[in-house]
């Protein structure tokens, strides 16, 4: 009989270590199934979170071989196929506090969440009580994929901004959140999550597209991430190393099409904060990443600059 094992990465009372259970496979299975049949016939004291079973609630998030997903929605047979193996690695999410096996601590997590107020601001014509204003599917369409986050913690999980450092950065679905709230035509207030977005890191997100690609819902929290940071410039916060290092991006391209790193480096992030980045600016130089000498150096500019400059005034104009 064909036997599945999880490799469960359990906690308890400060004493971390890994369990394994081996079951008998039964086709059609999801991880979520296989966690409550080790519980029910091996070990009662293994303890995760569960629900709806229907994908809409979350609280099934789980890291299987490395990876955030849905324990409830994640099927036995993907997996095994995907990584040749009957063998599963099972952990609680990660940037989480761990309280027990694979249950984490959202209580903080939540209090981030009430930074950027996730809640409507209704504006006086939805709100008199007296008459019913209906919304435009137009503006309905701008935020609705928003209201998709089952606050299941995936994109937190494998964001690497939270994992190198949490202090001065919010989670992704945090972001998601706010820019639901800032898109909706009915909010009266964008402010009120423009600006705690802003005051907690939105500038210092690192790209690494993992909030999309580990997604369940198929959101795009880095998407929204780029939606707040254009509000919060057009609303005049700019005072940040990542709009100033924007602007130079932009005007770098639309100048010779080339990016001039040491001009962009002062521009971004000053003299003194430049100056500090010398050794690493020596090495860049040594193995010829950076030519100081494009401070006194012209460029010339790339061949069809002038559709570069086309190219940028277009997505300008679509932008508005």
């Amino acid at each position: 009989m064909r036997q599945i094992t999880y490799h469960i990465h359990r906690y308890n009372q400060g004493r971390a270590y890994v369990q394994s259970f081996s079951f008998d496979y039964e086709a059609d299975r999801t991880l979520l199934w296989g966690l409550q049949k080790i519980k029910d016939t091996q070990d009662p004291t293994l303890t995760f979170l569960a629900a709806c079973r229907s994908a809409v609630c979350g609280a099934c998030s789980i890291k299987v071989n490395g990876e955030a997903m849905l324990g409830c929605e994640s099927k036995i047979d993907e997996i095994t196929e995907r990584y040749g193996s009957d063998e599963i690695t099972i952990a609680p999410i990660g940037n989480f506090k761990v309280l027990r096996d694979l249950v984490v601590d959202w209580e903080s997590k939540v209090d981030r969440l009430r930074t950027v107020a996730p809640w409507i601001f209704l504006k006086a014509e939805f709100n008199d009580g007296k008459s019913v204003v209906t919304q435009s599917a137009k503006d309905f369409k701008k935020f609705v994929a928003g209201t998709e986050c089952i606050l299941c913690g995936c994109c937190a999980s494998e964001c690497n901004k939270l994992t190198a450092r949490e202090d001065d950065f919010l989670e992704p679905y945090v972001f998601t959140k706010a820019n639901r709230f800032v898109l909706d035509s009915r909010d009266d207030a964008p402010m009120a999550h423009i600006q705690p977005a802003y005051d907690n890191g939105l500038w210092n997100c690192v790209h690494c597209m993992n909030c999309i690609s580990r997604c369940p819902k198929n959101l795009k929290p880095a998407q929204d991430i780029s939606n707040l940071r254009k509000e919060a410039t057009k609303a005049g916060l700019v005072n940040s190393k990542g709009v100033r290092h924007a602007v130079a991006f932009k005007d770098d391209l639309m100048k010779t099409g080339r990016l001039k790193e040491v001009s962009m480096s002062l521009k971004s992030d000053g003299v003194v904060d430049s100056a500090k980045q010398a050794l690493y600016a020596l090495r860049l130089w040594k193995h010829s990443k950076i030519n100081p000498f494009e401070l006194v150096v012209p460029q010339k500019p790339v061949n069809g600059i002038d559709g570069v400059r086309k190219l940028v005034k277009a997505a300008e104009e679509a932008g508005k």
